[in-house]
C-alpha cells in the first residue's frame, strides 16, 4: 500500500514516536539467547544465536557472508524499522499519518520520556564508525559461517565455569570483564611497544 506522509518528513515522524516505541517494548530478557527461560545457556542456544544471524543474511546460501550481504540486511532492518514506526504513527491504518495522528504520538512520547527521567549522556559516534567497520569487514573478506561456529563452541567452554555444560548470566558478565581487562592490557602492551619503538629510533638527521 502506498505511504503518505502528510506532516512533515518520515524522520521527524521517526523522532516523535521514539518514545511510544520504547514504551510499547516489553523489558529485554537478561541473557536474549535464552530460548527455554532457564535463565542460563545451552551451548546449542549460545552457539546458535551466533551462527543465526549470519545464516540469516547469506543470501546465496553459500557459508559465508560478504560485506555487501552484511550492508544489504542492514539496509534491510532499517527500512523494516522505518514501517514499523509509520505503521504506529497511522493509528487507523489508511496509509498516512494526519496532525492528529502525528500530535498524539508526540505526546505520547513526551510522557514516555518524563517517565522514564533524564537519560545518561552518551558519547556522540557519528557515522563514521559505521563507515569504518565496513571498511573493516570488507578488507577481512568473506566471514565463513563454520569458522565462527567454532569460535563460539570455544568461547562457551571458557565461559562455562563450573563445565556443567550452561553458562549463567553471572558467568557471561564474568567472562565480558575478563575479555575488557585482556583487551586493556593488550592495549597497554602495545602503547609501551610503540614507545620503546620511538625512543630506539635514530633521530633524524637534521637538514642542512
Amino acid at each position: 500500500m502506498h505511504k503518505t506522509l502528510l506532516v512533515g518528513g518520515l524522520a521527524a515522524l521517526m523522532l516523535a514516536s521514539a518514545g511510544v516505541a520504547l514504551a510499547q517494548q516489553a523489558p529485554a530478557r537478561p541473557m536474549r539467547a535464552d530460548a527455554d527461560g532457564d535463565s542460563r545457556l545451552s551451548q546449542a542456544e549460545f552457539v546458535g544465536q551466533r551462527v543465526q544471524r549470519l545464516t540469516a543474511i547469506d543470501s546465496n546460501r553459500d557459508g559465508s557472508v560478504t560485506a555487501d550481504e552484511r550492508r544489504a540486511a542492514m539496509q534491510a532492518r532499517r527500512a523494516g524499522r522505518a514501517d514499523a514506526r509509520f505503521d504506529r504513527l497511522d493509528a487507523n491504518d489508511d496509509g498516512s499519518v494526519s496532525r492528529a495522528e502525528f500530535d498524539t504520538a508526540r505526546e505520547a512520547g513526551r510522557e514516555a520520556r518524563a517517565d522514564r527521567g533524564p537519560r545518561p549522556m552518551r558519547a556522540h559516534r557519528g557515522p563514521a564508525r559505521g563507515q569504518r567497520g565496513m571498511a573493516r569487514m570488507e578488507a577481512r573478506g568473506p566471514v565463513v559461517i563454520a569458522d565462527v561456529q567454532t569460535r563460539a563452541e570455544q568461547a562457551f567452554t571458557r565461559l562455562d565455569a563450573d563445565n556443567d555444560g550452561f553458562v549463567t548470566a553471572a558467568e557471561g558478565r564474568a567472562g565480558r570483564q575478563a575479555m575488557r581487562e585482556h583487551r586493556r592490557e593488550r592495549m597497554t602492551e602495545r602503547r609501551a611497544a610503540r614507545q620503546a619503538q620511538r625512543q630506539a629510533s635514530p633521530p633524524a638527521p637534521a637538514s642542512e
